[in-house]
């Protein structure tokens, strides 16, 4: 553990932090997953910008992870060692495709980084002032994921509104 690095965070107990971030880390792999094997199954109109959009989400998702791992090990903690973990530590937990229309998988997308985007908020809130290398990294990942939400939302419209627009045509 750096002991002059930890000596800069102030008003936060570390312990507190570490166990707030294995949450986020166990987010960030379920999310990777979640974004993994939807691009795998996902069916329906326009599903190759789908894939591609969730693609790019997965590899961000497994960037953040490693983000996470390595501030809490930075802290003298340790990252949530085994998966089935991740399902009892998460905040945003992981729903198992069951609808494969690109529709509804990004619906599900979209709800998966609005619950991303309350963790980070409130991580940033809490180590805002006290915690500056946690803030940078969770503020690099909030904007990450409010970008995720933009990308996954107008995919969403832009699909919503072809098909709507068809249906009014026939």
């Amino acid at each position: 553990m750096a002991k002059k690095g930890n000596s800069i965070i102030k008003g936060i107990e570390i312990h507190d932090l570490i166990t707030i971030l294995n949450k986020a880390y166990a987010d960030e792999w379920l999310a990777y997953y979640q974004y993994f094997i939807e691009a795998k199954v996902i069916k329906g109109i326009m599903k190759d910008a789908a894939i591609a959009e969730l693609t790019q989400h997965a590899t961000d998702e497994l960037r953040h992870a490693n983000l996470v791992a390595d501030r809490i090990i930075q802290l003298g903690g340790t990252p949530l060692l085994n998966p089935q973990d991740w399902f009892k530590h998460t905040n945003c937990g992981y729903d198992a495709p069951n609808d494969f229309d690109v529709v509804a998988i990004l619906e599900d997308s979209i709800k998966g980084e609005q619950c991303a985007i309350s963790v980070y908020s409130q991580i940033a809130d809490m180590t805002k002032d006290k915690d500056i290398v946690t803030y940078d990294i969770v503020s690099q990942i909030l904007a990450d994921e409010v970008e995720h939400e933009e990308d996954l939302q107008a995919l969403h419209d832009d699909i919503s509104d072809f098909v709507e627009s068809l249906r009014r045509k026939l």
